[in-house]
């Protein structure tokens, strides 16, 4: 196992910088995911650790070498990419012990490790077929005993799950999540599918365009987001906004939000920077709000219902934006009515509109 530190991690190709000065320290044992939209720099900042991509500044620690300049095989990781990569000529036996074989390892030294491993996997069963022969949730157990058995002290998995199906997805994080228990290795898994980074990781690493937003447990990041965009990608549905200008109360003492359709709705946490005439956006997750309550903080003209079994979404628009209400009960509101709306003043977070970051 191995702790992993990168300090100011830049990457560049020709003039154009692609990953910004990544500071981030990863314990030894760590389950880490990186996490972000297509293009953010996660995949790039991860191949620089495998050493795939050549650093363009700033330096990588692993276990407390430094690796800029070691070759991948000299950094005792094993990677799992999106694709298997599996020789479809080998069985699930010779596929597994294809990294022993060619590091010279003798047949008796390696065996009972491909044994053990096709035991964790429930792969004993299949070490005599081909990949042709096995679905996308066995070739990717495969991929991941190859992984097991070179014992790495690093595992490196680059969105691993993005060509299964849905079902075989949560199956799949579930095996990954148990294989880390037992091993407990340092892990650093790749994903732009927030629910495989809220389920999965002991922390998050939320990028954007090449930059690290906020680092932080899981819970921590969903109920404390730092900013607008970590508050946005993180939640499904996502968080509901809407934008508008502090003012002093019409009924009563205090501040409120008044929306673009001229709507206003109270604010019982009143951040100190937010004074009368501040642009702020307000959020506040669709499974925290309250219905059918007799002094509403805002009406919703229901649009579309979700029923989905265990919880029903209420879509309808609020100040011009799109809302999403979760309920558990079974909703029989249809499309055309309208619902009161109450937003606990403890699951309300204010936005400075303009930066983005967070006020309360």
């Amino acid at each position: 196992m191995a702790a992993v530190q990168l300090s100011g991690i830049f990457k560049r190709y020709g003039d154009t910088q692609v990953v910004h000065g990544i500071d981030l320290d990863i314990d030894d044992g760590e389950f880490v995911v990186l996490v972000g939209p297509s293009g953010c720099g996660k995949s790039t900042l991860m191949r620089m650790v495998a050493g795939l991509e050549e650093i363009s500044g700033g330096d990588l620690m692993i276990g407390g070498t430094r690796a800029n300049s070691l070759a991948p095989q000299q950094r005792n990781i094993s990677m799992v990419f999106q694709s298997y990569a599996l020789y479809p000529h080998l069985s699930v036996y010779e596929n597994i012990a294809f990294g022993p074989r060619i590091r010279k390892e003798s047949s008796a030294s390696f065996k009972p490790r491909i044994e053990a491993a096709a035991k964790m996997l429930n792969l004993g069963g299949y070490l005599d077929r081909l990949p042709r022969a096995l679905s996308g949730g066995q070739r990717q157990r495969v991929a991941m005993g190859r992984a097991v058995v070179r014992e790495p002290s690093l595992f490196l998995f680059d969105e691993p799950l993005s060509n299964l199906d849905a079902k075989l997805r949560v199956q799949m994080r579930t095996e990954i999540k148990a294989l880390h228990q037992r091993l407990k290795n340092t892990v650093i898994y790749v994903t732009h599918d927030q629910i495989e980074a809220m389920t999965m990781a002991d922390r998050i690493v939320v990028m954007n365009a090449g930059r690290i937003e906020q680092i932080g447990r899981p819970l921590e990041l969903y109920d404390h987001p730092a900013n607008l965009f970590v508050a946005s990608f993180l939640g499904s549905p996502s968080m509901n906004f809407a934008e508008g200008v502090i003012v002093n109360r019409v009924q009563g003492p205090g501040l409120a939000l008044q929306l673009a359709d001229g709507a206003q709705i109270a604010l019982e946490s009143e951040p100190d920077s937010a004074t009368p005439g501040a642009k702020v956006t307000l959020g506040v997750r669709p499974e925290h709000i309250e219905t059918v309550t007799p002094t509403p903080d805002a009406t919703l003209e229901v649009e579309v219902v979700e029923p989905t079994g265990a919880e029903t979404h209420l879509y309808g628009k609020i100040g011009g934006n799109t809302w999403c209400v979760t309920t558990r009960q079974r909703s029989k509101v249809e499309p055309g009515q309208r619902v009161t709306l109450r937003l606990p003043a403890e699951h309300i977070h204010l936005f400075d509109t303009e930066s983005g970051r967070r006020l309360v």
